[in-house]
């Protein structure tokens, strides 16, 4: 039985710990350490596991996930005391398994590819998780932990999750973004905000259905329709910023819109 100590309190360890907590054999989740003693007995305690927010209470284990914000996995992994053979991986997409504590022997990244939001249930088995580490010894049991939560488990390194990363920003957040400001436009002239959802709804399903989203684009930047566009850039004179997006955003539709 291989036990698993799970590092965090945040909205991604919330989603993490029912799902290893309910992995019917081979593994436990014998630990939950988390700074925010709140959350983490909150957390613990749904899933029936020991918690404590003492490093020197950590539990031994044969595999440390640390769900933990980027800028805290280097301090953190230095501090607490991890046995010699244990291997530690954080979930991180963009830092590379590198910014873990060089007295770690086996440090790996346990990345699952999507958004987390407290209160939110995420089904783990739709979830792609990506795994890299330092070696096999690390990279074996991460991808078999990772099949026991998913069914969609790949291989990757630090370049290739930065990437991923990357995209998964534009994808997720700047789109979402931009959902803020179209309600915020709405809200101007007392819209209500679903009025959008069918739209949102649609354009998503296009694009998920598409073998390249580019090839579904449409709108007046994407048609090349620019008294359209300069009527929107007037509408939008309080406020330049988003008259910056729209330029940026349309002018970018359109030069790749000339390319297919």
């Amino acid at each position: 039985m291989k036990r698993i100590v799970l590092i965090g309190s945040g909205n991604v360890a919330a989603s993490l710990a029912p799902a290893l907590a309910g992995i019917s054999e081979g593994y436990s989740l014998a630990q939950l350490f988390g700074r925010n003693p709140e959350r983490t007995r909150q957390i613990a305690d749904q899933v029936g596991c020991a918690w404590t927010t003492s490093p020197e209470e950590l539990a031994p284990a044969d595999i440390y996930l640390m769900s933990i914000s980027d800028r805290a996995i280097g301090e953190l992994s230095n501090c607490l005391d991890f046995p010699a053979e244990a291997i530690v991986a954080h979930t991180a997409g963009s830092v590379p398994f590198d910014e873990l504590s060089p007295k770690i022997r086996h440090r790996g990244i346990f990345y699952p590819l999507q958004t987390f939001t407290a209160g939110r249930h995420i089904d783990l088995r739709q979830v792609p998780l990506f795994i890299c580490g330092t070696d096999s010894i690390t990279t074996g049991p991460l991808t078999d932990l990772a099949h026991r939560l998913s069914d969609q488990v790949y291989p990757s390194n630090p370049e290739q999750l930065r990437q991923i990363h990357l995209a998964a920003v534009f994808a997720c957040n700047f789109s979402n973004h931009l959902y803020a400001i179209a309600q915020e436009l709405l809200a101007r002239k007392e819209i209500p905000a679903h009025v959008l959802r069918p739209l949102i709804a649609e354009t998503t399903a296009k694009a998920l259905s598409a073998d390249r989203a580019a090839d579904v684009q449409t709108g007046p930047a994407r048609r090349g329709d620019f008294s359209t566009q300069e009527r929107h850039l007037n509408m939008l004179a309080d406020r330049p910023d988003l008259q910056q997006i729209y330029q940026n955003i349309s002018h970018n539709i359109w030069e790749t819109s000339k390319k297919t």
